[in-house]
């Protein structure tokens, strides 16, 4: 086991005082491009990375739910026949109003999710201790959020013999996330954490909810992904997320279609002439992402990942001007990384902090990493946090 997944049943066992029956893990993602087109019902590339979140879990006889993390020392319990009040009702309202902490709503909004879609009653299900823990970045865009849906979704439908499909942990996860934590994402995360595959990205078309591996080359040509996380932490149950979503639905109405999936960049005059001016940008950054995921994946297959750079940095300008999703951070490590010689960079992630990627020769590499923290210095910032990461299977049972 790795030495998160030792924490993981290091923890169950000093909860428990026995060890964990199973223990199941889900990754975290990147996005290589494709970013706030996902609840528009368009196109997104993400794929699964090696930095995972283990859920290690155990029955009980009593009926209750108990979860605990590395990250909050306290347990938090619920009776499963009380899920249903604690999530049924307003969305985040479990959060909100302080009945359960944000990071507990994800595992206790995915066993509620759980039971509502495969409609057995609490009354037959037994009890549950969840322990978890996590070498996923928290707050860096790299969907940490959804790698603790996917680990407990593959440890609870072990338990409780759902016969989930993989697409089927998906929805829960995205269930939990927009019912039970109040984040109103989309489905993304969750199908690249639980479907993901090696060496490869997924391409999804969030409207059919059809996945296609995309080989990426990044091995082949030499190539590293470097995350640079800004720590700049960001929600997305608050505030800028909302409102961005909120912009692209009133544009769809005004445009008279049911998506801003269904506009092409032919489109964008007619939009123009319609639009206030803020949410046309929000509608502009949607259509022209949606070609630029459908140009990089023909740009994968066709010629390879050096294709891609113009590509990726089109849409980090895209976000931060039309979307204004970026902060000075993000702009820093993506100016500093092309600058360095990057082949192409961009911010990834819900926006307003988090990280950003950069497509780098391995060669390259410590050359990147060493100019992006020197101009972070030189702007005052926070030292970013840099790794690589490599894309990685989806959610699997470890013990």
């Amino acid at each position: 086991m790795t030495p998160t997944a030792q924490s993981a049943a290091a923890l169950f066992e000093r909860l428990t005082g026995s060890a964990p029956e199973r223990i199941w893990s889900a990754p975290g993602r990147a996005n290589l491009i494709g970013e706030h087109t996902d609840y528009n019902e368009g196109f997104v590339l993400p794929f699964a990375i090696e930095h995972r979140t283990y859920a290690a879990v155990g029955r009980r006889s009593d009926g209750i739910i108990r979860v605990v993390s590395t990250f909050d020392p306290n347990p938090v319990e619920v009776a499963i026949v009380e899920l249903q009040a604690l999530f049924g009702g307003d969305a985040g309202e479990g959060v909100r109003s302080g009945s359960v902490p944000e990071w507990a709503a994800y595992p206790l909004g995915v066993a509620w999710a759980a039971l509502a879609a495969d409609g057995q009653g609490a009354t037959q299900i037994p009890g549950v201790d969840i322990a978890i823990a996590s070498d996923v970045p928290i707050g860096a865009g790299l969907s940490s959020s959804a790698a603790i849906e996917g680990a407990t979704a593959g440890a609870l439908d072990d338990l409780w013999g759902l016969g989930l499909t993989p697409l089927d942990m998906a929805k829960i996860g995205r269930t939990a996330e927009n019912q039970a934590v109040g984040a109103p994402t989309g489905i993304m995360d969750q199908v690249a954490s639980i479907m993901g595959q090696t060496d490869a990205a997924t391409f999804l078309d969030c409207r059919t909810l059809e996945t296609q591996a995309v080989d990426l080359g990044f091995a082949r040509e030499h190539l590293a992904l470097l995350v640079i996380d800004t720590q700049v932490s960001h929600s997305h149950s608050t505030g800028g997320y909302r409102d961005r979503r909120e912009a692209c639905e009133r544009g769809a109405a005004a445009l008279g279609v049911p998506a801003l999936r269904d506009l092409t960049v032919g489109d964008l005059d007619r939009a123009r002439a319609v639009l206030d001016e803020v949410t046309f940008r929000r509608v502009a950054h949607i259509v022209t992402e949606n070609q630029r995921v459908l140009d990089t994946v023909e740009a994968l297959r066709a010629e390879g990942p050096r294709a891609i750079g113009g590509l990726l940095v089109a849409s980090h300008v895209s976000m931060r001007d039309d979307f204004e999703i970026s902060v000075p951070e993000l702009d820093t490590a993506v100016e500093s990384a092309l600058e360095a010689g990057a082949v192409g960079a961009r911010m990834t992630g819900g926006g307003f902090g988090g990280a950003a990627i950069a497509l780098v020769d391995e060669a390259r590499l410590e050359q990147t990493r060493e100019a992006v923290a020197d101009a972070f210095a030189r702007a005052g910032f926070r030292a970013p946090n840099q790794f690589t990461v490599v894309p990685s299977h989806g959610v699997l049972r470890d013990a």
